[in-house]
């Protein structure tokens, strides 16, 4: 064999070899975020039902949307030292509604906000020995940006080095992941849908929002962050994210005794001890953020809902022939409904304005005498003692005995 014959064979062997190194070698394409009104385009009805929810309206422009403030600010109030005009985003609609500044590329917030509830001004400024998060910054809200502490939750694709956001609220890329690939080629291999993942990651699209934590690593570039940085949908939020710690019997700002949640934001917290997360159920088995006609987006009305599940031909309970066997209250009353006893209104988001807890446990007086828990006999019966609940319980048939204590 000649020289120019082996030449040839060598280029045969080898170029295969670098045309496979070359393909192997090439990074991978990146996805990037696009924003909602691009997910518009072919998921229309889906979108115009979002679009009406608070998950949608969180954050708004006053200047774009003036409707949304629900105070007069032209009405004057001790608390109130700022003019509409200094407003740069409102947060909140419901139990309480936020304003910040801006000044350069950040968001600073305001000293006051107003209770939806009770209609008036209250100051506003985290207080020392509440979150976490209070020693690393000054007792100044000048000096507490909305970056690390809020604006991560607040909006699609945060980015930390810019203050920047693709989009604010939580929108559709916020669950779903980064949409490039699936708006140039929509299928469903190239986009996130968290309704296949398995129960612990599909919670965690909740949960990466709904619950008190901390990041792994804190501080990240010199500031100390309130939100998983890093997580994109399609991720382990483990890799992100620790839930905040809780001390059995130990009651604190986040936390009562027992582990349920002393304070709004603590939904994750609350329902991965549950039941109910045990058994793989997911946030949106029972809500559905594209929005529905209901309070907090639930799939159903509470009164309907959990009877899904749950009700007497099912091996789940509640155990007797009727609901109001279990209940021991009369149908369509207040006691009758699933969520007042089992999600009771004990977490607290501004003032005397709870929401409800998510372990689904049902909190006896006895845990009130001992832990001051509220428990629902005597929030609902407010007139009555524990003793009086203890003593009516053990009266009800189909309780266990060694579930009331003495």
């Amino acid at each position: 064999m000649n020289y120019r014959a082996l030449v040839v064979i060598a280029a045969l062997v080898l170029i295969p070899v670098c045309l496979s190194v070359n393909v192997h070698s090439q990074a991978p394409r990146v996805r990037t975020y696009v924003g909602s009104d691009t997910c518009a385009d072919c998921h229309l009805p889906v979108y115009e039902r979002w679009a009406k929810t608070r998950m949608a309206n969180v954050v708004t422009d006053p200047r774009l949307r003036p409707q949304v403030v629900i105070p007069d600010f032209a009405k004057a109030d001790p608390l109130l030292t700022f003019k509409l005009d200094d407003v740069a985003l409102v947060y909140g609609t419901k139990w309480k509604q936020r304003y910040f500044k801006k000044v350069g590329n950040d968001y600073f917030p305001l000293p006051a906000q107003w209770d939806v509830n009770h209609k008036l001004w209250r100051a506003y400024m985290v207080q020392p020995n509440t979150d976490w998060w209070v020693p690393f910054y000054p007792a100044d809200n000048n000096r507490r940006p909305t970056g690390p502490l809020c604006d991560g939750c607040h909006s699609v694709n945060y980015d930390i080095k810019t203050n920047s956001v693709k989009e604010w609220n939580v929108g559709c890329e916020r669950c779903h992941g980064p949409g490039s690939d699936h708006a140039s080629s929509p299928g469903k291999l190239n986009i996130v849908n968290p309704a296949k993942l398995d129960f612990v990651r599909a919670n965690d699209t909740c949960i990466q929002c709904h619950s008190q934590g901390q990041p792994l690593s804190n501080p990240i570039e010199g500031k100390y962050y309130d939100w998983p940085v890093g997580f994109h949908q399609g991720a382990n939020l483990k890799d992100f994210w620790k839930l905040e710690e809780h001390k059995l019997g130990e009651t604190n700002f986040m936390h009562f005794a027992d582990g349920t949640g002393h304070k709004n934001r603590m939904q994750g917290n609350d329902f991965v001890q549950s039941a109910m997360y045990k058994h793989g159920v997911t946030c949106f088995s029972c809500h559905d953020v594209h929005g529905t006609g209901n309070n907090a987006d639930l799939i159903k009305p509470a009164g309907q809902l959990c009877l899904t599940c749950h009700n007497p031909a099912s091996p789940n309970g509640p155990r007797g022939a009727t609901i109001e066997d279990h209940t021991h209250h009369r149908a369509g009353s207040a006691g009758s409904e699933c969520v007042n006893c089992h999600m009771p209104k004990i977490e607290q988001t501004i003032a005397d304005i709870n929401v409800r807890g998510h372990t689904f446990n049902f909190i006896t007086p006895e845990m009130t005498d001992q832990y001051k828990i509220p428990n629902p006999c005597t929030s609902c019966h407010a007139d009555k003692t524990t003793d009086w609940a203890r003593q009516a319980l053990k009266t009800w048939s189909g309780v266990s005995p060694w579930r009331v204590a003495n």
